[in-house]
């Protein structure tokens, strides 16, 4: 248990809940730790706490256009790097139409995302159809590679040296969000034999981000059995019920999918709004200073966001307040439809996180101008 220095205090004009009825022509900040699990404190400003009219330094909000990444990856090693640090690796993957050899990370867990595309996955367990909007977990030094029915492109984040597991769901209890029930296993199933054959096949292993190849003169995927509680797993987003409340905007924690040691891996699914009117309905600001932040836009109208489309990243590291940007902060009581129809995938990571040569050459620039304020005009002379 971490002793937290805590004495809730109420100094001025303040609302009594969190996110509802909040004094009025204010805005409300939260100050938070441990990534809205910690201490927090609502503070209520006059103006928009992202009401900047200029911005220098390193730090700053950040967006990439990864449509503008071209090109396919033989092997999933050669995708382009996004974002990274010690504790994970965040790449954007076009995949050949069918591998030609083998995959295996031994540097951790692997988490595919499939943004576009369907097709089949092969590996030790068996034999896994995917669609868009899966997420599938592959365990650490899992062989294994797809064979695309349409072209893919996928996300994928490494847990370095680290485990992917589920959230703890507390009160809510453990069918929440989804079933574990949903999450679907290869099959040692027709498709999974006829792909095995004595041919020359080679498994590219990558360890501390080198590759060595190894050669078999046969199909190393050549199980006719297994039994334990460690496999390959998939979930589609559309299986994914989200948490929410009608009365109070809950925090993107609420909508944790995957924990790996560092950092944790959410999804924004449509969901109606809140329907109280005093409640917000648009994220509220924050200094969430103790994660850096990560959206991956996978499909739909993101509400939040100006000039987002799908197959973007924002990114917006520890340090700083963030927020709705202008547009949305219009419809923050009154939203103009009765439900989001978002699907994004978020990521919150402990460590300070770089940026990738290839997501440093599709920036969208101009990023942190859209919440600008403009200067007001200057007085008569």
């Amino acid at each position: 248990m971490k002793s937290y220095i805590q004495f809730p205090r109420v100094e001025g004009s303040a609302s009594r809940q969190a996110h509802a009825d909040l004094p009025p022509g204010t805005f409300e900040r939260e100050l938070g730790k441990e990534g809205f699990f910690g201490p927090a404190t609502h503070m209520y400003h006059r103006h928009p706490p992202t009401g900047w009219t200029n911005w220098n330094g390193p730090l700053k909000p950040r967006a990439f256009d990864l449509t503008r990444l071209n090109g396919e990856h033989p092997s999933p090693w050669d995708a382009a790097l996004v974002l990274h640090n010690a504790h994970l690796r965040m790449r954007l993957w076009r995949s050949p139409q069918r591998m030609d050899h083998l995959a295996r990370n031994g540097d951790g867990d692997e988490l595919l995302f499939i943004h576009t595309g369907r097709g089949d996955l092969f590996c030790d367990y068996g034999h896994l159809e995917f669609r868009a909007g899966d997420y599938i977990v592959l365990p650490r030094s899992t062989m294994w590679r797809i064979e695309c029915a349409e072209p893919v492109t996928a996300l994928l984040i490494e847990a370095t040296n680290s485990t992917y597991r589920l959230p703890e769901k507390g009160m809510l209890g453990p069918h929440a969000i989804f079933d574990p029930a949903v999450l679907d296993v290869p099959q040692l199933d027709d498709a999974f034999r006829a792909q095995q054959d004595e041919a020359e096949w080679t498994v590219r292993i990558k360890r501390r981000n080198a590759v060595t190849t190894v050669t078999y003169p046969f199909n190393p995927l050549d199980a006719v059995g297994w039994k334990g509680d460690l496999s390959v797993v998939r979930v589609n987003v559309a299986d994914i019920r989200p948490v929410m409340s009608h009365r109070y905007h809950l925090p993107p924690s609420a909508h944790t999918t995957w924990v790996a040691d560092r950092f944790v891996v959410c999804t924004f699914a449509p969901r109606p709004f809140e329907s109280d009117p005093g409640a917000l309905k648009v994220p509220f600001y924050h200094n969430n200073d103790d994660f850096d932040e990560v959206l991956f836009y996978h499909a739909g109208d993101f509400f939040s966001r100006d000039n987002i489309h799908p197959g973007m990243v924002t990114f917006h590291p520890c340090g700083f307040t963030h927020g709705p940007h202008p547009k949305a902060l219009n419809n923050a009581f009154t939203p103009k439809k009765p439900a989001t129809d978002e699907y994004a995938v978020m990521l919150d990571a402990r460590d300070a996180l770089e940026v990738g040569e290839a997501a440093a050459g599709v920036e969208f620039a101009g990023y942190v101008d859209s919440w600008k304020t403009p200067a007001p005009p200057k007085a008569a002379e």
